[in-house]
């Protein structure tokens, strides 16, 4: 194709030359699609990569190198093969994250049916899990999934702990709510003439003692960093044994 001079394309315009500004438009087009499509197409032989590794590291029982693997598939937004929730969920298992375990063979069940390649392992997996699962559901150390509970620092595990009164902010003082703060109280006279009176019930002041508080700034409530549980959530597998004292 010989080369066209941009002031002579210019100058004589589309009309003279409409399969050049045709070819140009299209191979423009054809530009945008394909980086387009490089940038949001996935990674799929990554995905394979890191399921190759997994199952590797889960054969030669290196679960925490499994679930690095199986947690990159999950986080890499592609989609996941199907087999891959059998091999996670046996990874959690070993890993004592039986709750974890036990969705993710709950979801491969769901997706591949009897039909799935692992069926029979799945269904032995399923049994394995419910000794554990009954365990944490029995369990008072630690929450529904599996993770103990550790006792409050805020309040110690008392619950309940003298802090800043949540209903004056720790001012000790609150608005009046009758005169809306301002002191007065307006009302209409016989000539429908706007009167202002003292307010009667905070003296015109606008403002009253906390009723909350009575002006002491502190409260006794429910702490405020366990909600009044006395024990904090953390990613401490549970042993459901209680702790022994250090003497």
């Amino acid at each position: 194709m010989p080369l066209i001079h941009y002031k002579r394309f210019k100058n004589y315009g589309i009309k003279r030359y409409p399969h050049y500004y045709f070819i140009l438009i299209l191979s423009l087009f054809s530009l945008i699609i394909f980086d387009s499509s490089a940038q949001v197409k996935p990674n799929l032989g990554q995905t394979d990569k890191l399921m190759q590794l997994g199952k590797q590291a889960l054969e030669t029982k290196e679960y925490e190198k499994a679930n690095y693997y199986f947690r990159e598939i999950i986080e890499s937004g592609v989609p996941i093969p199907s087999e891959m929730p059998y091999f996670f969920a046996e990874t959690l298992f070993a890993l004592k994250q039986f709750d974890n375990s036990a969705n993710f063979l709950n979801k491969y069940l769901q997706l591949n049916g009897f039909k799935a390649d692992h069926f029979d392992e799945a269904k032995g997996l399923q049994k394995r899990l419910v000794s554990p699962l009954n365990a944490i559901r029995s369990c008072s150390l630690c929450d529904v999934k599996g993770y103990r509970y550790h006792t409050c620092s805020t309040c110690e595990g008392k619950k309940v702990i003298e802090q800043d009164c949540h209903y004056c902010k720790a001012n000790g003082i609150v608005g009046c709510s009758r005169c809306k703060a301002t002191g007065l109280i307006t009302k209409k006279n016989i000539f429908d003439q706007t009167e202002y009176f003292k307010c009667e019930r905070c003296e015109g002041k606008g403002r009253l003692v906390c009723p909350f508080c009575k002006g002491s700034l502190k409260e006794n409530s429910d702490c405020n960093s366990c909600d009044g549980f006395g024990k904090v959530h953390s990613d401490e597998i549970c042993d459901h044994q209680e702790e022994k004292e250090i003497i």
